[in-house]
């Protein structure tokens, strides 16, 4: 159970909610909890041990050290991360797109990553190439991640979503012809067919970009705008382009001009 923490920020002034509630601040804590998911190779894994390691794994790391402090982690699936962050559980979730209506609930640092929405299918499939492709063809629909409906609603494409719980259970049903694609963001794309092995194809159809964020409450502009300063340190010292080497380096994303993102506002 996480401790209820008054907002003092580094300046000395109080946030205060509704009813004079004082906010908590991630510039607060000593040891930042950080929501990482549990089931993307590359990204984030709890390993048989339960530790994690992945992209998020690390960048938490770097980020918690450039801002003095400890960092340790809790998986955070899709369906319940922004559960955990509204309960108190985490003070930030990694793998975050930047979506509108998030952002009513939620504030979000970075994006530290920019990505682009791409496709992965069996090898050998000749008949799909790009997300116009998708029109009719079953599409893994993973709860709470809104990759389908970026296929679906925002870009009018009539795919047919079937549910999943995770991208393991996508890529089970891809493999065994229930569904025709997985669709979401290339580094998670990346990860799985690095893990998977031979068998599958990313398509590099790259359609979409792709703000990923680092989602944490309302209310905390100053440890927002903490989180971002080493965010830039992570691009201007060179540690991201060796991270996402890394982890995909094997997996054919384009992986050149890797330039630190523009920032939304923190608010």
């Amino acid at each position: 159970m996480r401790r209820p923490i008054a907002a003092v920020l580094v300046a000395g002034a109080l946030l205060t909610g509704c009813g004079g509630e004082e906010k908590a601040s991630v510039l607060d804590e000593e040891t930042l909890v950080a929501g990482v998911r549990p089931d993307l190779p590359g990204i984030g894994v709890r390993r048989p041990d339960g530790t994690f390691e992945g992209l998020d794994v690390d960048v938490s790391r770097y980020l918690a050290e450039r801002m003095g402090k400890k960092v340790r982690f809790v998986p955070a699936l899709a369906r319940d991360r922004e559960d955990l962050l509204q309960k108190g559980d985490v003070d930030m979730v990694l793998t975050y797109w930047l979506e509108p209506a998030w952002a009513q609930r939620l504030s979000f640092a970075g994006p530290y990553l920019l990505s682009y929405q791409d496709i992965l299918i069996r090898d050998g499939q000749k008949d799909v190439e790009n997300v116009r492709d998708l029109a009719g063809r079953k599409i893994c629909d993973v709860d709470g991640s809104g990759a389908a409906d970026a296929v679906i609603v925002e870009r009018q494409v009539p795919a047919v979503p079937i549910a999943a719980r995770s991208y393991d259970e996508c890529m089970t049903m891809l493999k065994d012809g229930r569904i025709d694609a997985v669709t979401t963001n290339d580094t998670i794309l990346a990860g799985l067919k690095t893990r998977q092995g031979e068998g599958f194809r990313l398509l590099n159809s790259r359609f979409g970009e792709r703000g990923t964020g680092i989602a944490i409450r309302k209310g905390d502009p100053d440890g927002c705008e903490a989180i971002n300063r080493a965010i830039t340190l992570m691009y201007q010292d060179g540690t991201m382009p060796k991270l996402m080497r890394k982890w995909f380096g094997t997996s054919g994303l384009d992986l050149t001009g890797i330039e630190v993102p523009q920032f939304n506002g923190c608010l």
